[in-house]
């Protein structure tokens, strides 16, 4: 049977639709890339803030539709929103076959079995432990760089946030097991492996009783193959000296952090339920900038916290002019039912969040743009994930970019590259967060 597959969200629910495939693959399953000709629809859904939910809704309607016009077997829905609203699903799409719960993945050969034979199924198991899946992931980036997560669920409760009800507490995988997956996919090609979880900073403390992603970035760094390891998702407020002794000390690890401080004003962090002052922020960014001074530093931020005064939004609005972030985002608040900041007084109206969003973005784009001038005249190792089509310029990364959030760097070559290769570049133009450069080595490392 052929089995269509929609993941939405995070990398990190990229990685379970990555273990179902393998699964559905060891199985015999065959994917395919068009919906039309499918006996298995499988949506892996999100619901972390209001667009995710509308956009894994119309997934799903979408898929229902599909169902009853082309007569698949199965349409199945996993993740989250499978997972907060599980018996609405199964009430208001009967479309709906399966649902499996954030921690039930494991289950997808169940649930398709039980759903082709006409026993509609709902599995939620409890949020502990994390499923143990013997079969390899099929990746579905390409090949040359790959998730790992290292960890499921968060203890930090930040007022606004879901995801603990959604995904549990925090539950460390094993250094030894990441390693040995970390190997086997190095085994496959994959050259750089980013981690991932909803915190990586607090890894291991569950299960060895103190932070241990330090020594697990130093059993990474030993695998041959590798030659990036880049570390997303770190709160500031647990980045140890332990932590930027081994970035600084391990070649393979980039030189970059994904560091959500979500706001500066104390009023608002305390709100927000985080556990870093606006003090604590600005020595921890003077710190890493101080030990590792070619660092690049991303962060993300949300604006319309209920309460966010136009004084807080200002103080926001400076913060990113002088701190001058290397990679920024920004995120409207979304009004989650079931976290405490819904409750709160004094939301803030959408059109107020919007133009704040807009200012904030607009003065990052001035950011961004000046840092990528600085790098003209720089030369750059730059990993290369494709070329446009019927030109001799290549599309590639640094180690400042990571997939799907960052910018590309642009290289004109005439000699020959291929997807995965590390070549260097010497920047030649900046345009925002993108790059254009000439390459300047004849064979890759």
């Amino acid at each position: 049977m052929k089995v269509y597959f929609i993941s939405l969200g995070c990398d990190k629910n990229l990685v379970d639709t990555e273990v179902m495939l393998g699964l559905l693959g060891e199985r015999g399953y065959s994917m395919t890339d068009f919906a039309e000709e499918a006996d298995v629809l499988v949506v892996n859904t999100c619901c972390f803030i209001h667009d995710a939910k509308e956009e894994s809704v119309a997934a799903i309607l979408e898929m229902a539709d599909l169902k009853k016009e082309t007569g698949a077997k199965a349409l199945i829905v996993t993740g989250c929103m499978a997972q907060r609203y599980q018996q609405e699903i199964r009430e208001e799409i009967p479309e709906v076959d399966g649902v499996l719960g954030t921690n039930a993945y494991d289950q997808i050969i169940e649930a398709i079995d039980e759903a082709v034979g006409g026993r509609p199924s709902m599995v939620m198991k409890e949020l502990q432990g994390i499923p143990q899946v013997a079969s390899e992931r099929l990746l579905t980036t390409g090949g040359h760089y790959a998730y790992l997560k290292i960890a499921e669920g968060c203890d930090k409760r930040c007022t606004y946030c879901i995801i603990p009800t959604l995904r549990g507490r925090y539950r460390s995988v094993p250094i030894e097991t990441l390693v040995k997956e970390a190997k086997s996919l190095a085994a496959k090609g994959v050259k750089e492996l980013i981690l991932v979880a909803q915190e990586t900073t607090v890894y291991g403390k569950d299960i060895y009783g103190q932070k241990s992603l330090a020594k697990l970035l130093s059993e990474l760094a030993r695998i041959e193959d590798l030659h990036w390891i880049r570390i997303l998702y770190c709160y500031p407020e647990e980045i140890d000296d332990d932590l930027i002794a081994v970035i600084k000390k391990e070649k393979k690890v980039c030189h970059y952090l994904d560091l959500p401080i979500q706001h500066i004003s104390d009023s608002i962090l305390k709100a927000m339920g985080r556990r870093t002052t606006k003090k604590q922020l600005l020595e921890t960014i003077a710190k890493l900038r101080r030990e590792i001074p070619d660092i690049c530093l991303r962060t993300s931020l949300i604006t319309g916290f209920p309460g966010e005064t136009p004084g807080e939004h200002q103080e926001l609005l400076e913060f990113v002019r002088q701190i001058r972030f290397d990679r920024l985002g920004v995120f409207t608040y979304s009004q989650e039912e079931g976290t405490p900041a819904a409750e709160l007084e004094n939301q803030v109206p959408e059109e107020v969040k919007e133009a704040r969003r807009d200012e904030l973005m607009s003065a990052q784009q001035e950011v961004a743009f000046a840092k990528a001038q600085e790098k003209i005249g720089q030369t750059l190792e730059v990993f290369i994930e494709g070329k446009i089509a019927d030109e001799d310029v290549y599309v590639g990364r640094s180690y400042m970019d990571a997939p799907n959030v960052d910018g590309f760097v642009f290289a004109t070559s005439e000699y020959p590259a291929e997807s995965g290769d590390f070549i260097k570049v010497k920047v030649t133009e900046a345009k925002e967060y993108d790059l254009i450069g000439d390459r300047i080595d004849e064979f890759t490392e």
